[in-house]
């Protein structure tokens, strides 16, 4: 008897049902969610565009808005259900796409405390990704989550690496200060930081420049820098691309979460049963 109490749940029919067709698109009723999702999504992101148009605003602002919400307690539905239908919630919450599938209907509510927050619902359009599912470009999917875990597990290299850049940037930008001044541009530390900046990245806005030789002699060595260091991120992305080889896109019940080799009975990241 005390066995028995300890018993894992076994997972309602309706709920696996739910999970099949929200979260995968290996049946019809999942393939044409999705096709339902993706139009609604591009709809929805239409009406933001349209919103941000003042001539349009001002003559179907009442009605844009009114579509904005609709679709908007939509997407709210459909982000209950997806928590509803998988059994580790939090999994979903802290995954990519649960971030993204929040923040798709946030900056509407916020719209009613900060107005202009409601043009951030173009987020949304992170969501389309899930036409590779459908379309049956597996292939392509598998590549693109092959580059986000790439990212993903370089991040600390990535990391230290900015940090060196920022270095780099702020001591150019106070000697350029140093040596060019305030009658020159230069107004300021941070100034003089922005034109590091701009400078090492290759943009050359050229709003302020160095006039006395001894500093275009510095923007020059910064500019040779430049080059040399936008191959870094490249290079370190590039082997832990070679070394994580893309996967399978089966979603796991338990906690949501794709991204599994083909060949995988169980999830790599809750243990669940595939």
């Amino acid at each position: 008897m005390l066995q028995s109490s300890f018993k894992k749940p076994v997972r309602q029919p309706w709920r696996i049902r739910l999970f099949e067709v929200i979260f995968e698109a290996d049946t019809p009723a999942g393939r044409w969610f999705d096709v339902a999702l993706i139009l609604t999504i591009l709809l929805s992101v239409a009406v933001v565009f349209l919103d941000s148009v003042r001539s349009i605003r001002a003559v179907y602002g009442r009605i844009l808005t009114v579509a904005e919400w609709i679709f908007t307690i939509l997407f709210t539905v459909e982000y209950i259900l997806r928590n509803i239908c998988v059994e580790k919630r939090i999994h979903y919450i802290t995954s990519f796409y649960g971030i993204v599938d929040l923040l798709g209907v946030i900056p509407t509510y916020l719209s009613l405390v900060f107005p202009g927050t409601r043009f951030l619902s173009v987020i949304r359009i992170l969501r389309v990704q899930r036409i590779f599912r459908i379309l049956n470009l597996s292939p392509y999917l598998s590549e693109l989550r092959a580059i986000l875990q790439a990212l993903k597990a370089s991040r600390r290299k990535i990391m230290v690496f900015l940090v060196l850049v920022l270095i780099i940037a702020v001591v150019v930008g106070s000697l350029m200060y140093v040596i060019e001044g305030e009658s020159n541009g230069f107004n300021s530390i941070p100034h003089s930081l922005y034109w590091a900046i701009v400078t090492m990245t290759t943009v050359g806005y050229g709003d302020i420049s160095p006039q006395t030789p001894l500093g275009q002699l510095l923007a020059a060595v910064l500019m040779i820098m430049g080059y040399s260091i936008i191959v870094v991120p490249t290079g370190i992305v590039s082997v832990e691309m070679i070394r994580n080889p893309g996967s399978g896109t089966q979603a796991c019940p338990r906690c949501s979460a794709e991204g599994h080799d083909d060949d995988a009975v169980f999830c790599k990241y809750c243990g669940g049963k595939l």
